[in-house]
C-alpha cells in the first residue's frame, strides 16, 4: 500500500514539472503526507488541451457512498482489482488522474520493529502516481472531491520493505493516462505496472514520519540504521 508520501516542491515548479494552468490555490512543501489530508492532483480539461492542478482530499468516496467514511478503506486502488471493484470501476474507466510526489515512505516490519524507508526516483526528482478520483455531495449539498493510488506489485527496490508498491506513471504516459477519451480500461490498465526499479533508490528515515503531526524536511532525511537493526534486518 502507500499510506504517506512527499511533495516538497513549490507550488510554482509543481505548474512547470505538470505543464498545468495557473493554479489558484496554496500549497507549501509537505513532508509527511497522510490520508484525508487535501493533496495536488493533475486532471486532463473536460474540454480543452490543457492540464489542471486542484486540490482533493485522500480517500476515495464514491459518488454513490451513502457514508463519507468509506474513504479511510479507498486511499489505494489495487491495479489488478480496479476494474471490478464498485468504487473503482467508473473512476478507472472516466476520472484517471496524476497526484504529483517526490517520495513515498514504507515500513519494514521485524517482529514488534518497524523501519520507515523513503522511496525516491532518481536524486528525489519529482514523479506521479497513477490516481483515481471521484465527486461526492454531502448532505448540505457541497461537492467533496476525493482521490486514491494505484498500487501494484513491488520492483527490486520495494520489494525488500513491502509487498506492494504505489503506481508511477512514466513521464510520457501522462497524456496517455489522462486523456478522457480512453474509456477502454483494459487499455488504461496496461500502464500499472511496476516502476523500473534501476530508476529508484531508498533508505531508512528516523520514527519522526511515524506520526502525522511531524511533517518536516526530517521526515525524510536518511538515518543511518544501528548495528542491532543491521541484524534484524539482515
Amino acid at each position: 500500500m502507500c499510506g504517506r508520501y512527499r511533495l516538497s516542491r513549490r507550488k510554482k515548479l509543481i505548474e512547470e514539472y505538470f505543464d498545468t494552468a495557473s493554479w489558484d490555490e496554496d500549497w507549501n512543501p509537505r513532508y509527511n503526507i497522510a490520508p484525508t489530508q487535501p493533496v495536488p492532483v493533475v486532471r486532463q480539461h473536460p474540454s480543452e488541451p490543457i492540464r489542471q492542478l486542484s486540490l482533493m482530499r485522500w480517500g476515495l468516496i464514491p459518488s454513490w457512498a451513502k457514508d463519507p467514511s468509506v474513504a479511510t478503506s479507498t486511499i489505494n486502488a489495487r491495479a489488478e482489482t480496479a476494474a471490478t471493484k464498485p468504487a473503482f470501476r467508473d473512476p478507472l474507466r472516466l476520472r484517471r488522474c496524476l497526484i504529483p510526489a517526490d517520495g513515498f515512505y514504507e515500513w519494514k516490519r521485524t517482529g514488534t520493529f518497524k523501519q520507515p524507508f523513503c522511496f525516491e526516483v532518481n536524486d528525489g526528482e519529482l514523479f506521479a502516481f497513477a490516481g483515481l478520483w471521484d465527486g461526492w455531495k454531502d448532505a448540505s449539498g457541497r461537492w467533496i472531491k476525493t482521490c486514491s493510488i494505484l498500487t501494484t506489485t513491488p520492483n527490486a527496490v520495494t520489494s525488500a520493505v513491502h509487498d506492494r508498491m504505489p503506481v508511477i506513471v512514466d513521464p510520457d504516459r501522462y497524456d496517455l493516462w489522462l486523456v478522457r477519451g480512453i474509456k477502454n480500461v483494459a487499455a488504461a490498465s496496461e500502464l500499472l505496472k511496476p516502476y523500473d526499479a534501476r530508476l529508484m533508490r531508498c533508505f531508512p528515515v528516523s520514527n519522526r514520519v511515524n506520526h502525522v503531526e511531524n511533517d518536516d524536511e526530517e521526515c525524510s532525511r536518511p538515518v543511518e540504521i544501528t548495528e542491532s537493526q543491521n541484524r534484524l534486518f539482515g
